[in-house]
């Protein structure tokens, strides 16, 4: 927390123009931290979940230094510093021989150089803080509820699914968000209304997800080693490379290792994470590192594998009052580790244009124009990250090390073109250093200050205002109908 440096004074007290009532699909970190961010400025946020006790599962995730300043903002990054392991430094490394290629310093020297701290947590401790937060802000969260559908307008109503009780009824309110997963009933629902088409690409790569406790390998030094030096490893191999860091303090060793997928385009739809062979996995990484090999031993009996498809970018992320966010618009390849940051930047943009404005049409339409064409190429930038690390042994492979050896050394390394955008110095600043809500108030202004540009901005702003009584009466009977068996 030392490398914080926030010039906090600019967000600090705005609140909404008006408050909104919003209906959130998705209790994940999209929907969580949108949910917190919204009700900490106004609004009345319903947060509907399928799953009938939200829990903390999944593997370790990244947070960055543009994750960190947001959730600084929102008041709970002290508390998930405690949950989170402080890395020094990335270690580079061939997968074979265990020769370290080279080492890149992370905290404090990335904390120092932009303002905000990095770290890895367990996604099941980040979703958990988030989840209080959010409740203790006054976000409704609503368990065993499973969308069904969105108006066919895209007004801003959900039918939803009782699967408690097996009743369905209609969710009202003034914006609707699709926090709902790569997977999106209502992005399909919105794609289908296009007249488009919405496929899974297989990227033929998949992932085990291995989460191994202190207390399995308690014997042994060299893992104890590993576990206890904050140093986050990457293996890189022809067709596949490894990550793996601690996490929960320091008592759980996180291992992510790539490698080919089985899957088929036919089946893509159906392959998203599945049952694993540790027998295949065992064989695959048998010619690695001599400690990835003693990790593995270490591994559970059942696995899973984690299948790694895209979408293609869609024309837009908003229909009518409903908008899609996290991976529901943007999913994104691990190789630059930016899904969850990404995702609370969606949160945070959401949040300060509607203290801008509380006409929906156009805060929404401001948050399209700070959040997609960077996310779209921060997940391309990620695609071809993966490229790059898979190499096949060779000569594209030994430039790729050669490369990696020398990083540093070079005058102008921050100039330096790397496939490896995670370690791109200029790429970096690109991911880290963007301020989305800084941005997202002065898109507003350029917007507003030009009102011949945007001959209907300024009416829309206004009309958020225009008629007081008839809007007293329509948010009185929102407050009492929010929502009507079906």
């Amino acid at each position: 927390m030392e490398t914080l440096r926030d010039d906090g004074d600019l967000f600090t007290g705005r609140m909404a123009v008006r408050p909104l009532n919003v209906i959130i699909n998705g209790a994940g970190i999209a929907g969580l931290t949108a949910g917190l961010a919204l009700a900490q400025t106004g609004h009345s946020v319903t947060i509907l979940e399928c799953v009938s006790r939200i829990t903390e599962i999944g593997a370790g995730i990244q947070l960055a230094p543009n994750a960190s300043r947001i959730l600084h903002r929102l008041g709970v990054l002290d508390e998930v510093m405690k949950e989170t392991s402080v890395l020094s430094r990335v270690s580079i490394r061939r997968y074979d021989s265990d020769e370290e290629l080279n080492s890149a310093p992370l905290m404090p020297s990335i904390g120092d150089r932009y303002g905000a701290p990095m770290g890895v947590i367990h996604r099941g401790d980040l979703q958990r803080i988030l989840l209080n937060a959010a409740k203790k802000s006054g976000c409704q969260v609503l368990t065993s509820q499973t969308v069904m559908a969105a108006d066919p307008s895209f007004s801003p109503r959900l039918q939803v699914r009782d699967n408690k009780t097996g009743t369905t009824s209609w969710f009202l309110g003034d914006l609707v968000l699709a926090a709902d997963g790569i997977q999106s009933t209502l992005r399909k629902q919105m794609v289908l209304a296009r007249g488009h088409k919405d496929q899974p690409t297989p990227t033929g790569d998949a992932a085990y997800r291995l989460l191994i406790p202190r207390e399995r390998i308690q014997h042994d030094a060299m893992l104890l080693k590993m576990l206890d030096q904050d140093v986050a490893m990457r293996y890189m191999g022809p067709g596949g490379h490894i990550m793996a860091y601690p996490v929960m303090r320091n008592t759980v060793y996180n291992i992510v290792l790539l490698h080919p997928a089985k899957t088929t385009t036919k089946d893509v739809e159906n392959a998203w994470t599945t049952k694993g062979s540790r027998k295949e996995m065992m064989a695959f990484y048998s010619s690695w590192s001599p400690a990835i090999s003693a990790w593995l031993e270490y591994a559970d009996d059942e696995i899973l594998e984690w299948t790694l498809n895209t979408y293609p970018p869609l024309p837009s992320w908003v229909q009518g009052s409903v908008a899609l966010i996290g991976d529901a618009c943007h999913s994104m390849l691990p190789y630059v580790a930016q899904g969850a940051a990404n995702a609370m930047e969606d949160a945070a943009v959401l949040m300060t244009a509607f203290t801008c404005t509380a006409d929906v049409p156009s805060a929404l339409r401001i948050y399209e124009a700070v959040r997609k064409e960077r996310a779209e190429k921060i997940a391309a930038s990620a695609a071809a990250t993966g490229q790059s690390l898979h190499l096949l042994n060779g000569p594209e492979q030994q430039k790729r090390d050669e490369a990696i050896r020398n990083a540093g050394k070079e005058k102008q390394e921050k100039n330096t073109d790397h496939d490896d955008k995670w370690r791109d110095a200029s790429w970096q600043d690109y991911m880290w250093r963007v301020d989305v809500m800084r941005e997202t108030l002065e898109k507003w202004e350029e917007l507003t200050a030009a009102p011949e540009k945007q001959p209907t901005l300024r009416h829309k702003m206004l009309s958020g205002y225009g008629n007081t009584l008839l809007l007293r009466i329509m948010r009185a009977i929102r407050g009492l109908l929010w929502w009507w068996p079906s």
